[in-house]
C-alpha cells in the first residue's frame, strides 16, 4: 500500500467519523453498536473501505431528516437488522471455514492415496 493510499484512507475515515458525530445521540449509540457487531461477525466488506458503514450512515441521515427515531429505522432487533444487511456477504468466518475444509480434504486425500 502506497503512502498516498494510506493518507486518502485516513481522510476518508475522518470524514466518515465526522458524519457519525453529526448524527443525534441515539443514532450514534446504535451506529457504534452496529459497528462493533460487524467487527465481531466479520463481513469481508468492512475491510474494503467504508461502503457498508457509509450506507448505514446514509440510511440514518435519511431517518433523521424524516424525524424518525433510530429504532424506527432499524427495528427493535438491531442484530437482526445487521444480519439482514450482510446475509449475502462473505464473512471472515466463511473464509476460515472454507480454508479448514480444504485442508481437511487435502489431508484425507493424502491418507487415501497412501492406502492405495
Amino acid at each position: 500500500m502506497r503512502i498516498q493510499e494510506i493518507i486518502e484512507g485516513k481522510k476518508e475515515w475522518r470524514a466518515h467519523v465526522a458524519r457519525v458525530k453529526a448524527l443525534p445521540q441515539d443514532y450514534q449509540i446504535v451506529y457504534k453498536e452496529i459497528q462493533k457487531y460487524f467487527y465481531k461477525v466479520g463481513p469481508v466488506e468492512l475491510t474494503e473501505g467504508t461502503g457498508l458503514l457509509s450506507g448505514i450512515i446514509d440510511l440514518f441521515e435519511e431517518g433523521v431528516v424524516l424525524g424518525k427515531g433510530v429504532l424506527e429505522v432499524t427495528g427493535r432487533d438491531v442484530a437482526s437488522f445487521c444480519d439482514d444487511l450482510i446475509k449475502d456477504s462473505k464473512t471472515h468466518a466463511d473464509i476460515y471455514q472454507e480454508s479448514v475444509n480444504q485442508e481437511v480434504n487435502k489431508a484425507m486425500k493424502n491418507v487415501t492415496d497412501k492406502k492405495k
